[in-house]
């Protein structure tokens, strides 16, 4: 089973093409489609939660690589 990473940067546009989708949907008159404005939002909160997780992974990471483990 392989496992991929995606990097925070890409998360973060990932987010910006979502927030621009969600914009354009409102300005084009879908703001009444309640379902796929829902599901927009769920992949927004659920894109948001993985770029919070990855950017916070990479910055323990790029600590440890300069810094060295923790000891105590």
């Amino acid at each position: 089973m392989s496992t991929s990473t995606i990097s925070a940067h890409d998360l973060a546009e990932q987010l910006r093409l979502l927030r621009a989708e969600r914009s354009l949907a409102e300005l084009h008159g879908l703001a009444a489609d309640t379902a796929y404005l829902a599901d927009l939002e769920a992949e927004i909160r659920h894109t948001t939660a993985a770029y919070v997780g990855a950017a916070v992974t990479e910055i323990a990471s790029l600590r440890g690589r300069l810094s060295g483990p923790l000891h105590g």
